[in-house]
């Protein structure tokens, strides 16, 4: 009975941290929507009974190419989530599956580059993409993300429960390892594949530093940098309209995560080191 009592206030104490930093985290968004949908006037006012409006993201549309920016970056989002996905499998199937020499070292050499920050090899990566004739181009901003070691673990620790007997009778059936891969592996790690995919699809959709650097025009620009010039000080700042235009930049991914939480959330569950 003494430790119930004395557990009962520190569950409540925990569960009072909890919707704290709840509330911390989602209060700029909360203000974004706020903001987004009153008058300039009445942004921060928090006013009930100011009006409702529209304009601010009419606006926001009109006072920058927002569908320019949408274009690339859903070009280049579904572009590195294609390429990172035929790579991931290949690899992933050959380090679960496989035995070759050196297959340890290199699986280490690939959990290596998860300690390395994308960051550190900014500078390589700009000589990279410039000896290539790359700058300021989609490709350009992709091409250092498309082979993922994330994507790669992930894969191969679910590719390692799926059972060798449902691979031996695909081969008893005369099922090639590209065929065996795409009928047994694949299907069976679609929730994996679907966690992943939202994984990807966020980071790159979200990315900012990278594309600042290796882009110059509207024309390869993606929504983050394309917001980033916008909400800039000199163009000036009217926080409605920015709020607007940076609801317009997170909606898909809002959307996106609250259709597929359950299946992000147990996949990730699931996928852990076997």
């Amino acid at each position: 009975m003494s430790a119930r009592l004395h557990a009962g206030p520190g569950r409540a104490l925990e569960i009072a941290a909890a919707w704290l930093l709840g509330f911390l985290w989602l209060f700029p968004l909360l203000y974004a929507v706020w903001a987004a949908f009153h008058p300039s006037q009445a942004a921060i006012r928090f006013d009930v009974f100011s009006p409702l409006t529209l304009d601010n993201f009419a606006r926001a549309w009109s006072l920058a190419p927002f569908d320019r920016y949408f274009f690339n970056t859903f070009v280049l989002v579904t572009l590195i989530l294609v390429v990172q996905l035929v790579l991931c499998t290949l690899a992933a199937y050959a380090f679960a599956r496989y035995e070759f020499f050196g297959k340890n070292v290199a699986f280490a050499l690939v959990l290596l580059q998860l300690m390395i920050m994308p960051e550190i090899l900014i500078v390589e990566n700009y000589r990279t993409m410039s000896a290539l004739g790359l700058v300021d181009s989609i490709l350009a901003i992709g091409l250092p993300y498309m082979a993922s070691a994330f994507g790669i673990f992930l894969l191969r620790q679910t590719f390692k429960t799926i059972p060798k007997e449902l691979e031996e009778a695909a081969r008893i059936e005369g099922c090639t390892d590209l065929m065996i891969l795409w009928k047994v592996f694949v299907p069976l790690a679609r929730p994996t594949y679907l966690a992943y995919g939202l994984v990807s699809i966020s980071y790159h959709w979200n990315n900012f530093l990278w594309p600042l650097i290796i882009t110059n025009s509207v024309t390869t620009r993606p929504l983050t940098v394309g917001l980033a010039i916008f909400g800039a000080p000199e163009s000036g700042v009217d926080w409605s309209v920015i709020s607007a235009g940076t609801l317009m930049a997170v909606a898909p991914l809002l959307v996106a995560f609250l259709l597929f939480q359950r299946q992000f959330v147990q996949s990730f569950m699931r996928a852990g080191i076997r």
